[in-house]
């Protein structure tokens, strides 16, 4: 008679989910250094340039002032703190960060 092996692994639910989920089921990649360079978002809109001195510079089309202050990485996130008081939230993505809706990408890449 044969001993009858089990496959344990497709039997357990966590093997399960990632099996059904395929690549949706890995984390996200995140940069948690500093994305130094110039970010831009697909309309032109929204320019970040970040520099690795721990400040900012940003504009925004149809604004006239522009936004510079500095900021600070926790995790996957990015907190810019602008002159004025103004905190703003960046996710930080491989190869890309959102801010306030916007997705922006390297510039030259």
């Amino acid at each position: 008679m044969r001993k009858r092996v089990v496959d344990t692994h497709a039997l357990d639910a966590s093997a399960l989910l990632k099996r059904a989920m395929g690549d949706a089921g890995k984390p996200a990649r995140v940069r948690t250094t500093a994305p130094v360079g110039v970010w831009l978002s697909e309309d032109g809109t929204v320019r970040l340039d970040i520099f690795d001195d721990g400040t900012y510079d940003g504009q925004v089309a149809g604004r006239k002032r522009h936004a510079h202050g500095t900021y600070h990485i926790d995790g996957a996130t990015m907190t810019l703190s602008d002159d004025s008081g103004l905190y703003t939230p960046v996710m930080l993505g491989e190869g890309e960060l959102e801010m306030a809706g916007y997705h922006l990408s390297p510039v030259g890449y």
